[in-house]
């Protein structure tokens, strides 16, 4: 009797430890789809970064980066680093004042001078880290 339950015991936890054939199916994308993932990534990496060159290329930025005393090289330089959710929020802001600015606006609003204010300093910051 005692060794039928030691069997048995034996056979359940075999049971138990033994992995399901539905759980052993491989889940894998196709290199292909890998690849255009990849490349989806860093064209939007790149089209990131270069709304935020842009940005920081024009007169209106240079002008108020340096009525407030900051380094545009540096922020260009910074602009390099970024990743992640980082860029697409420095991105993202960069578009709201190019919006801002689109029609050829010779004057800039409180709200679009704070926003690249902020975009410069959270660029700097963010290399700072």
């Amino acid at each position: 009797m005692r060794t039928s339950v030691m069997t048995l015991a034996t056979l359940a936890s075999l049971a138990a430890a033994v992995p399901r054939v539905e759980a052993q199916e491989i889940h894998t994308a196709s290199q292909a789809a890998l690849d255009a993932a990849l490349q989806q990534h860093v064209s939007t990496s790149t089209a990131d970064r270069e709304t935020v060159l842009r940005l920081l290329e024009r007169d209106e930025v240079k002008k108020v980066a340096g009525q407030a005393g900051l380094d545009l090289r540096r922020a260009e330089r910074a602009v390099a680093t970024l990743e992640g959710q980082d860029l697409a929020n420095a991105a993202a802001q960069a578009r709201q004042v190019e919006r801002n600015l689109a029609g050829g606006q010779s004057t800039i609003t409180i709200s679009t001078t704070l926003i690249i204010i902020a975009l410069l300093v959270i660029i700097l910051i963010v290399v700072a880290v």
